[in-house]
């Protein structure tokens, strides 16, 4: 059904946000993306225009905006094309699972299903702890302040590639993380002068991500055929799919295919994972919570898929820390017609902001929304099962692939390292600065003490 109001749509002026000359609202988003959607929707309601530089973008905000990507209606008169073809072009692909839609996105996503599913770590979680272990004694060393957010960068490398393709290309964590961050700021969210590209840190670490590829076609190359197929792991997939089903996964793409996992978890996770450690040790019930927790967890031996049911803090925990610190804070896309959202007529052709987070910061969706409440996900309360409330893995047909493995992830990760180390906040009493680039999260300046060793 379309959102509409009584008056004539056509005949309303979408509200422009006030913003600085030139850059427009560039310095307010940099800043804070996810409040400054939510601050423009309490002063204008769910649909406004933004302006970066000299273009504007309409904005499609709220719980109604979340709810209508999920839609037939959203699916028909969105399309994610446009926002990411500089990135496709960046990489010399001709399609990639984020830039498609229809027939052609499913074919891409139906593919990738089963390696970026719950089932491709379903009976790992000892080797997922082992890789965190292993992670934890490079990084993590006692009476020494950590910088979270690079440690986990190399964490989540290093659980990403063994799990889904067999490869922990630490060495090439720096340059994964360089290229995601231009080509984000300058090819998707438009935040940065295209100029950048040119830059000699820029062109290093493309090449090196190129190289990367270049090396994991070889090795797959090497052992197409090896492993049957249902042991195969998402990267073996991709190749299988390369040389048995001529024109749908063409060599120009498949280097995008495979570095795929790590430009697409390496931020995502690291950030998400990095606000769940400042939020449980800023509450220190939450921490004697997530503790019990993880103790219990791990004092039986081994792991099983089942045992992870019975970490529901550490669960609700990281659901908050999303809330709270959205990664896919909105979504872009373009009309494919004119349609009418909110009283508002939306034109054929114009690039689209869709603020799906906007009401994890609003008091009606989730009372006194800036306090880290784990209780909020517990039932009868279950504020995130509100139609539209909850969308911290975005929302419609490009709702994250990975969310399921992602959550178990997470969620074994964090139960790991608060039951092996005894942290504190570096200095006490820190207060998190986050970034937005290229995804926003803790800022790589956030560190943690390692006090010593519990387990």
């Amino acid at each position: 059904m379309t959102v509409m109001e009584t008056a004539p749509a056509a005949a309303r002026q979408i509200p422009l946000v006030k913003g600085w000359p030139v850059v427009g609202n560039v310095l307010e988003m940099a800043k804070d993306p996810a409040r400054f959607f939510a601050r423009a929707y309490q002063e204008h309601g769910p649909v406004y225009r933004i302006k970066l530089f000299n273009r504007t973008y309409p904005v499609l905000a709220g719980a109604d905006a979340a709810n209508f990507m999920g839609s037939r209606e959203g699916r028909e008169c969105l399309r994610s094309k446009e926002f990411w073809q500089g990135f496709l072009d960046e990489y010399g692909g001709t399609r990639t699972i984020l830039g498609e839609d229809g027939d052609s996105h499913k074919e891409l996503r139906d593919i990738m299903r089963r390696g970026y599913s719950r089932d491709a770590i379903k009976g790992r979680a000892d080797e997922l702890v082992a890789i965190t272990d292993r992670a934890l004694e490079r990084d993590w060393r006692p009476g020494k302040p950590v910088p979270v957010v690079h440690a986990l960068q190399y964490m989540v490398t290093d659980q990403l590639g063994t799990i889904l393709t067999g490869n922990a290309p630490l060495e090439y964590v720096p340059d994964i993380r360089t290229m995601t961050l231009y080509v984000l700021n300058v090819l998707v969210t438009r935040q940065r002068p295209k100029i950048l590209l040119r830059h000699p840190k820029y062109r290093r670490a493309r090449a090196r991500v190129f190289e990367l590829g270049d090396r994991m076609v070889a090795e797959l190359r090497a052992t197409a055929g090896s492993t049957p197929e249902q042991e195969r792991n998402l990267v073996e997939d991709l190749m299988d799919v390369h040389l048995n089903r001529e024109g749908v996964l063409p060599a120009n793409d498949l280097t995008m295919a495979l570095t795929g996992p790590y430009v697409a978890g390496l931020d995502t996770v690291a950030n998400t994972t990095a606000a769940f450690i400042y939020s449980v040790l800023k509450h220190p019930e939450v921490l004697a919570k997530v503790r019990a927790e993880a103790d219990a967890l791990f004092a039986g031996g081994s792991i099983t898929d089942d045992d992870l049911r019975r970490i529901p803090s550490i669960r609700y925990a990281l659901m908050e820390a999303m809330r709270l610190y959205p990664i896919a804070v909105a979504l872009t896309r373009t009309a494919t017609r004119d349609f009418e959202f909110g009283g508002y007529t939306i034109k054929e052709g114009e690039m689209v902001y869709v603020a799906t987070t906007v009401p994890h910061f609003l008091d009606e969706y989730f009372p006194d929304p800036d306090t880290f409440d784990i209780g909020r996900y517990e039932k009868p309360r279950s504020e995130h099962l509100r139609p539209g409330a909850y969308s911290p893995y975005g929302r419609g047909p490009h709702t994250c692939l990975g969310k399921s493995f992602a959550d178990v992830q997470m969620a074994l990760s964090m139960a790991r390292l608060f039951h092996r180390l005894d942290l504190e906040l570096d200095p006490p009493g820190y207060t998190l600065v986050t970034k937005t680039a290229p995804t926003p999260g803790p800022a790589m300046s956030f560190k943690v003490k390692v006090k010593g060793y519990r387990h």
